[in-house]
């Protein structure tokens, strides 16, 4: 009888025991876990810069493209006319049955 009593608090402090060692591994792999978040982060920072400087870099040149087609902007307009695109429409046909 005296034994089942000493039983039981073995299987108490083993049981403290693997809680103790489960919590010192989930530590572990907590502080693991926010170091590559930490290294992630960084990398996503610098990223984020150069992906800022493709896109101001990419706005410059959209607004050198605009100043360079502006004297042709009133041709571009009556190019997108729905009749004119029917217009050269009908020319493509014709050439095309043409042949």
């Amino acid at each position: 009888m005296r034994d089942l009593g000493w039983i039981g608090i073995w299987l108490l402090v083993i049981g403290v025991a693997a809680i103790l060692v489960e919590g010192v591994l989930a530590i572990a792999w907590s502080l693991r876990i926010a170091r590559h978040g930490r290294a992630l982060r960084t990398r996503l920072m610098t990223d984020q810069g150069r992906l800022q400087a493709d896109v101001e870099r990419l706005r410059g040149a959209l607004a050198e493209t605009q100043v360079l087609w502006q004297p042709y902007r009133r041709l571009l307009r009556w190019l997108r006319h729905p009749l004119a695109i029917a217009l050269l429409q009908s020319y493509a046909r014709r050439r095309a049955s043409a042949r």
